[in-house]
């Protein structure tokens, strides 16, 4: 009696008998028409089976891969190192006030102004709607119209003998990513930092994102050197107001709010 071993998968195998029919000293075998049409059979349901698994293996992973990244957008936009939570669960520990957090937040998001800053954080301080991430020994709240721009952020504490440093690195805070989901001031805000700005820095100036009217109109404020120069409103009509309505055709149009009466710094007079 001889055995063949046909494979099906890396889980599977499957062993099938075959009788030497020509006798014990023989080498050869002789197939029935129904061994054949059995072993027929056989190739048809292992394939099948092997598709089946193929097919519910890809599905598992895309399924696992779809929740790894729900849980890395939840859970990775801010990251801490753990000497960082060691120095900043020792600070909460040292307050007197019960129930005390750190609050992490972006003044003036998406200028070449804004910092990132990290705060004391009692129990009356808490906003609704902040994002709240666990640490070890505190909890770190998140501010929420600072979240695009905490993306990627990174806390760390570098200890030395003479004491030690809290760094934050935040590479968002100045030019946040935006997607097809990101608020129309957000919008404004890249574009202006990643565009727009480069272009008035050969001369000295930028310009800002103060606010955005219920019309969907843009206020603007010029800086350094576009702050009362001459060829200002050139500047705002064929330069900003018309690239921002290239890329953002669902803003209104834009309207300066400088003061330019002040020309100490114009590039032009």
């Amino acid at each position: 009696m001889s055995m063949i071993s046909l494979p099906v998968n890396e889980y599977f195998s499957f062993r099938a008998v075959v009788h030497d029919c020509a006798g014990k000293n023989s080498s050869e075998f002789v197939y029935s028409k129904a061994c054949k049409s059995i072993l027929k059979c056989f190739d048809i349901l292992l394939i099948l089976l092997e598709c089946f698994t193929k097919s519910f293996t890809l599905r598992r992973k895309t399924v696992e891969y779809k929740k790894c990244l729900l849980n890395e957008v939840s859970f990775t936009m801010v990251t801490v190192s753990e000497s960082a939570q060691r120095y900043l669960a020792q600070l909460v520990s040292n307050q007197e006030s019960g129930g005390m957090g750190v609050r992490m937040f972006v003044t003036q998001p998406g200028s070449k102004q804004a910092e990132t800053c990290l705060a004391y954080c009692q129990a009356d301080d808490i906003v609704e709607d902040d994002e709240v991430m666990a640490l070890d020994g505190f909890s770190l709240y998140l501010e929420k119209k600072s979240l695009p721009f905490l993306e990627e952020a990174f806390v760390d504490y570098a200890e030395e003998k003479m004491g030690g440093q809290l760094t934050i690195k935040a590479p968002n805070a100045k030019m946040p990513k935006i997607d097809d989901d990101s608020s129309l001031e957000e919008k404004i805000r890249y574009i202006l930092v990643t565009d727009i700005n480069p272009g008035l820095a050969s001369h000295g100036g930028d310009v800002s994102l103060v606010t955005l009217t219920e019309d969907n109109v843009a206020i603007l404020k010029f800086g350094g050197g576009c702050q009362g120069c001459s060829a200002v409103s050139i500047t705002l009509k064929d330069g900003v107001e018309k690239r921002l309505l290239e890329v953002i055709p669902e803003l209104a149009g834009v309207k300066d709010s400088t003061d330019h009466t002040v020309t100490e710094n114009a590039y032009y007079k």
